[in-house]
């Protein structure tokens, strides 16, 4: 019986993570890759915060990255640990220095990202994952 019971708490697992995955990633890319993408393909000017000092483009590209790019590696699940650095360096940034001194409700969406990133970071990908089945 203990055993059928660790064989559904796996599975129960390796969904919540695969959900939270698909979440994050999801939610980070619509709501944030998106439109820098927009940005690139429409020609537009980038106009992007500095917040490092290392200059508005650079910064823009970096979080472009994280956001536009990787984001689709945490969803597969491949390179998740290592596609989850760049995302867990632009939240951070986000929200200990771009939102600095903001009220919580500049950086709560910033914060809840970092925090999942950050979990996933911990826990890894989770069984269905690419990672996994290649392990």
């Amino acid at each position: 019986m203990a055993g059928l019971l660790n064989k559904k708490w796996k599975v129960g697992e390796g969904i919540g993570l695969l959900l939270l995955r698909i979440g994050l990633g999801i939610g980070i890319f619509i709501g944030h890759g998106l439109p820098k993408w927009k940005v690139i393909f429409q020609g537009r000017e980038i106009q992007f915060a500095d917040p490092l000092g290392i200059g508005s483009e650079i910064s823009f590209y970096l979080v472009l990255f994280a956001e536009g790019i990787c984001f689709l590696f945490v969803i597969l699940g491949l390179f998740t640990r290592l596609a989850l650095i760049p995302l867990i360096i632009a939240m951070f940034v986000a929200v200990f220095v771009f939102h600095a001194n903001s009220t919580f409700g500049d950086y709560e969406m910033s914060l809840i990202y970092l925090f999942g990133f950050v979990a996933l970071f911990l826990t890894g990908p989770g069984s269905y994952s690419i990672d996994e089945q290649y392990r």
